[in-house]
């Protein structure tokens, strides 16, 4: 079983900048690919960002391309999301979440993770 806790959201100005971070038990996680997914108010859970398991490998979101960056310590058992130049529309709940061990599917499906973080919000006032 893996256990996923976000913390780093909060309120910012557009333009500034929010570090979210997803500490994970279990001792599986440096064995699962890791995502990041955002739910804004009325609208569907949608793929923000992922990182394989070795960390070489990375995917994104058309419209966060050069403004986030996904990374992760297997040392610390966490992943990281940091967001850049963000935008009123970037205002969502963020969730991290991890594929099971050696997955080889999809990493923009929301179905191919198994376990899901509580959330953090991140709200971006313009």
């Amino acid at each position: 079983q893996v256990q996923l806790v976000e913390s780093g959201g909060g309120l910012v100005q557009a333009g500034g900048s929010l570090k979210l971070s997803c500490a994970a038990s279990g001792r599986t996680f440096s064995s699962s690919a890791m995502g990041w997914f955002r739910q804004g108010p009325g609208e569907e859970r949608t793929f923000v960002a992922a990182i394989n398991r070795y960390g070489d490998s990375t995917y994104y979101l058309d419209s966060v391309k050069g403004r986030f960056t996904i990374s992760r310590d297997n040392a610390k058992n966490t992943v990281y999301l940091q967001l850049n130049s963000l935008k009123p529309e970037d205002t969502a709940v963020y969730y991290c979440a991890a594929t099971i061990a050696y997955y080889s599917g999809s990493s923009y499906s929301a179905n191919g993770y198994r376990y899901w973080g509580q959330g953090t919000q991140v709200t971006v006032s313009s």
